[in-house]
């Protein structure tokens, strides 16, 4: 649902919602079912890559953030939806801070997942 683009580099939605839906997307349906990636560690060694970041950090924080270690599996979507928005939120908290957050959009952007 991405509105007209001016940013090249990034896609814009016409909503926070519809940009989450697309985080959620990519985290559950590319990341864990596609590449299988089960894990904190996993996952940000993919989205934020030691020739871009300071994944160590990264992976430290969100590991705090979520209360989940970094190595130990997240759970499957479906069943262990609470875990999976936990990631979410800890990494835009990671790359935007936290007084851009509206976890409200958040949640329906959750909802937005088919």
């Amino acid at each position: 649902m991405a509105e007209a683009q001016t940013d090249r580099a990034f896609v814009q939605f016409k909503s926070l919602e519809w940009g989450w839906r697309a985080a959620f997307h990519l985290l559950t349906r590319t990341y864990y079912h596609k590449y299988r990636l089960y894990t904190i560690r996993a996952i940000i060694k993919r989205w934020a890559p030691e020739s871009e970041n300071n994944t160590k950090a990264y992976v430290e924080n969100v590991s705090r953030l979520t209360g989940i270690d970094p190595d130990e599996p997240i759970g499957t979507p479906s069943e262990r939806p609470s875990r999976w928005i936990a990631l979410g939120i800890a990494m835009a908290i990671q790359e935007n801070g936290t007084s851009s957050l509206d976890y409200f959009a958040m949640l329906r952007g959750w909802g937005l997942l088919e």
